[in-house]
């Protein structure tokens, strides 16, 4: 990876260090065989990650047809991937008809899942993260699939233990975290059926410049808003980090499907972030709540010993982050509400 900045200063700029591949990345490409398919590339991650397999595949030298399918609701959203140079598929994933039209390809990324507004609508949310899985899973099962969970599958535990590891047993608070459990046992189905080899990659949270936990806190503490210690701990991992190893673990798929934690290495303090910010931003620091014994977290170590360390360190993010704010740079306005402990999203 090329030297970090010390300032991002344009989303032409973050796009491009968020896609930038690692030299394991493209040796990876130069080995692996297939096409490849990102199945709700119109989100937040799909992007940048669509657009790092592409630039791995070039720096190695290899011809490999990527595309991308979603609804592409944001206007130019497709034409902007399409420039890319990732071919798209505009539909409905949950049309069992346009599902089966799509091309068998290789090696499958699943981003597609539902979180903000579950509450307001639960049959669309488990349709989305449950039952959508079982017609990926079923369309796709000469494939190797990597698939997003979450870290919310897990129950809230001590902060003295370090964080949940892939050996424990999953424990869902709320309908969304449920579901998102009806996911990862739907690919699970489907690997033991058919012996698709499948990575389940349990995330929480990643973080850039235009959303996430980090861009929460700093947004509480730049507006001089209280700042909620009610989930007093949390883990983050830099995306341009999760783009990387989301790539690699298509390599580790295997059947029965493999759980990968995705995370960064250090458990860490609301408080103490927020006070970091109060003295990038200069100002004082309220809070509301205190901090509870136990936190949603993850203990990433596994993958660690597979992926390497994140490249970029949370005091970087959180440098870029407070440099952005104040020069204004845009966000996505989507709150993670990773200070939920009801599981109510």
């Amino acid at each position: 990876m090329n030297t970090l900045p010390n300032r991002i200063t344009s989303e032409d700029q973050l796009d491009e260090i968020l896609s930038q591949p690692g030299e394991e990345a493209v040796a990876m490409f130069s080995r692996l065989d297939g096409d490849i398919l990102f199945l709700g590339i119109g989100g937040k991650i799909g992007p940048s990650l669509a657009r790092m397999a592409k630039r791995a595949c070039d720096q190695a030298g290899v011809k490999k047809k990527i595309i991308g399918v979603s609804l592409f609701e944001s206007p130019g959203h497709r034409e902007k991937i399409g420039k890319m140079g990732i071919d798209t598929f505009h539909g409905d994933l949950l049309d069992t008809a346009f599902m089966k039209s799509l091309p068998l390809v290789k090696n499958v990324y699943f981003l597609a899942g539902m979180k903000f507004g579950s509450v307001e609508n639960l049959s669309l949310t488990w349709a989305v993260n449950s039952y959508l899985p079982a017609l990926v899973a079923e369309h796709f099962s000469h494939s190797r699939i990597v698939a997003f969970s979450t870290g919310c599958v897990y129950p809230l535990v001590p902060v003295k233990s370090g964080g949940s590891k892939e050996t424990d047993m999953p424990d869902p608070v709320g309908e969304y975290a449920q579901s998102c459990l009806g996911r990862e046992r739907m690919f699970e189905y489907g690997s033991n059926k058919n012996k698709t080899p499948v990575s389940l990659i349990r995330l929480n949270y990643s973080v850039e410049l235009r959303y996430g936990v980090l861009i929460d806190i700093a947004l509480k503490v730049m507006n001089r808003q209280k700042v909620d210690l009610a989930m007093g701990y949390f883990n983050v991992i830099w995306q341009g980090d999760v783009n990387d190893v989301v790539l690699r673990s298509v390599e580790h798929a295997a059947s029965p499907a493999r759980i990968l934690n995705i995370t960064g290495p250090e458990i860490l303090s609301v408080r103490e972030v927020a006070l970091k910010f109060g003295k990038l931003f200069g100002v004082e620091v309220e809070f509301t709540g205190d901090e509870a014994e136990t936190a949603l977290l993850n203990n990433s170590q596994m993958a660690h010993r597979i992926f390497g360390l994140p490249r970029v360190s949370t005091d970087q993010v959180m440098y870029w982050i407070a440099s952005w704010l104040k020069e204004e740079g845009r966000i996505l306005g989507k709150p993670t509400h990773f200070e939920v402990r009801d599981g109510k999203y």
